[in-house]
């Protein structure tokens, strides 16, 4: 009999999406393919959101590991996977020799006895196989999102505005191209963190908090990996992350750093941001993403953008150009140059950046208004505003050269 008292795990989409990297590793780990071990976790996912309310299990990771690999047998033993019969009958043995498998029940640990490194190391390599270099990025984010996010390929399908049957192809190509792939491989640290900082830079743009949920995998990969780049990234992503509620206005239009309201800023972040970067760059290994951290560091300490140190962000720019000489860096340095030393140098420094670089011309005519020349600044926004893709960016900058055209 069930009273009111009764505790225990329920079907919440947090906890499932944090298990399942570590359970899709523990099959692969065993012997099943990618492909069949993510597809296998997906159906455990889908009867524990089902089950799991009314009956949950004592040990939730244990129960979706003995579901997830007995739906994996039983896909196996179809007319569809004949061909790895020889595969299987070694990972079949594995399990049949297992006690806490095959008699243990939904609520036993099918994993006991694996050692606690294990389920790290099996989340960790989950990370590096997603971002294979020989897959493309939008597939390698996509794979991320659903193998190692533990999102549905309807959420990362709204989340990247497709139809769900173009993502579904999307990750299925993916899972084919990396389909055989060792997890006992080294990765590729840089590849990852690529794949993690373009989810955080899609931001809110569906049912899925893209930010929230790459801020979310980066703390876990952290977690998971002594590196100071992984570091980096975090601390910039919180840091980024602390300015969100100052970013827009009550109808939603774009608010850009300098006038944004920075009591609105997030303290406890930018704090424990910082902490994470100071600690990174004791260790004397800089990155570019812990060069940009830096950078977003001096913006978040400063009380104003007028109070900003722009000759130190200047300095870090030149720091980050020389670990990744970008045209996106350039760009930035020359805004940066502008505060710091004033009109002229920054219009020199505009010129290493190619024309046809997004938001160039944007950044131009901040340049034009912050030297005073006004007329030039309303043409270049108005310009700029016609060059955007983004409806709330494009607005802005049509209200910026409004601004100037009317009464200095």
């Amino acid at each position: 009999m069930h009273g009111p008292a009764k505790t225990g795990p329920t079907a919440d989409g947090q906890e499932l999406r944090e298990l399942t990297p570590r359970v899709i590793g523990v099959l692969v780990r065993r012997g099943a393919d990618f492909a069949a071990a993510e597809d296998a976790v997906q159906d455990a996912l889908l009867e524990a959101m089902r089950t799991w309310p009314e009956n949950p299990p004592r040990n939730p990771r244990g129960w979706l590991i003995a579901v997830a690999w007995r739906r994996f047998l039983d896909a196996a033993r179809s007319e569809a996977a004949r061909r790895r019969r020889e595969e299987l009958a070694a990972a079949e043995q594995v399990v049949s020799s297992s006690s806490s498998i095959s008699s243990g029940g939904p609520g036993a640990d099918p994993a006991a006895g694996e050692g606690p490194g294990s389920e790290v190391d099996d989340a960790l390599w989950l990370y590096f196989l997603c971002a294979h270099p020989s897959l493309p990025l939008a597939s390698a984010v996509a794979l991320t999102l659903r193998a190692v996010g533990g999102l549905t390929t309807r959420q990362i399908a709204r989340a990247f505005l497709v139809p769900e049957a173009t993502m579904a192809q999307r990750i299925s190509r993916a899972k084919r191209t990396i389909t055989g792939e060792r997890l006992d491989r080294p990765g590729d640290v840089a590849t990852v963190l690529r794949v993690l900082y373009l989810v955080f830079n899609e931001g809110y743009t569906g049912e899925v908090d893209l930010a929230e949920e790459a801020l979310r995998l980066t703390r876990q990969l952290s977690a998971s990996i002594d590196h100071p780049e992984v570091r980096g990234l975090l601390a910039l992503m919180l840091l980024h992350h602390a300015r969100r509620a100052a970013r827009r206005d009550d109808d939603g239009e774009l608010i850009p750093l300098a006038r944004q309201d920075r009591s609105r800023w997030d303290t406890r972040a930018i704090a424990e941001g910082v902490e994470i970067l100071q600690a990174a760059l004791a260790r004397d290994e800089v990155g570019e993403y812990q060069a940009q951290a830096a950078i977003a560091a001096l913006h978040a300490d400063a009380p104003s953008a007028a109070g900003t140190d722009w000759v130190q962000v200047v300095e870090w720019y030149d720091e980050l150009l020389a670990l990744n000489d970008s045209p996106v860096a350039r760009l930035n340095r020359a805004v940066a140059v502008g505060h710091a030393v004033g009109p002229g140098e920054e219009l020199a420094a505009l010129e290493l950046v190619p024309r046809s670089l997004p938001r160039r011309t944007a950044a131009e005519a901040y340049l034009h208004e912050l030297a005073g020349d006004r007329a030039a600044a309303a043409e270049l926004y108005g310009l700029a505003a016609e060059e955007s893709t983004s409806l709330p960016e494009r607005r802005y900058l049509g209200r910026r050269a409004g601004a100037l055209r009317g009464p200095g």
